[in-house]
């Protein structure tokens, strides 16, 4: 007779729990654990191109903001490449730059930021141009599944009209979820972009 085999059930869906902040960004749990907090450096003092603040909130359904969000970002530097060994021109990276970030949302307002330099326009897979973006990875409470998306800039219309991962959007209002919008604030060079989760103007997020 054929022995019957047991397989493995799938695991169930876990959000990332109130336990976040304490495994993946200790300091801001109040845990000083490391010297300098990992991910907080993005770009290192020796990137060249414009340095750049960027900064928002995390909306849910409600219109509220969300108060535990942790955001992981990845970008290209001012070149347009990525400190990775499989991306071409990497030896020309910038010592320190590491193109990698984690943040954290205030736990009193909502308001998450960071500081790095403007990525550059970058060849994609396929061979396009692609407009100059941060992705990033978005994981809080009530979330299962982390949240992808990218952010783009609304001074590089031009670059940005010819991107091919914002003309796979459909609809042109869908494509302006993604878009930063740019002011200077005390010579400084701020963008804003607020991501929302639900709603009539949900954030475009990518199955990756």
């Amino acid at each position: 007779m054929p022995q019957s085999l047991d397989y493995l059930k799938e695991t169930p869906s876990q959000t990332a729990g109130p336990y976040v902040h304490i495994g993946l960004a200790p300091g801001a749990a109040g845990f000083q654990i490391y010297d300098q907090e990992l991910g907080q450096d993005i770009a290192g003092p020796n990137a060249t191109g414009e340095r750049i603040r960027v900064e928002g909130l995390v909306i849910d359904g409600t219109g509220s903001p969300v108060k535990d969000v942790l955001l992981e970002v990845w970008q290209a530097n001012a070149d347009g490449v990525y400190p990775h060994p499989e991306h071409a021109g990497h030896e020309s990276v910038e010592e320190g730059f590491r193109g990698w970030g984690r943040v954290i949302t205030n736990f009193e307002t909502g308001e998450w930021a960071f500081d790095t330099v403007k990525p550059g326009a970058l060849m994609g897979r396929n061979g396009q141009m692609m407009a100059p973006h941060i992705n990033l990875w978005i994981v809080a409470r009530g979330i299962n599944v982390g949240l992808n998306t990218r952010l783009y800039f609304d001074d590089e219309a031009e670059a940005n009209a010819a991107d091919p991962v914002i003309n796979v959007i459909e609809w042109e209002k869908r494509r302006e979820t993604l878009i930063a919008k740019r002011s200077e604030r005390d010579g400084e060079t701020v963008y804003r972009f607020d991501i929302r989760l639900q709603g009539g103007d949900e954030t475009v997020f990518f199955d990756i």
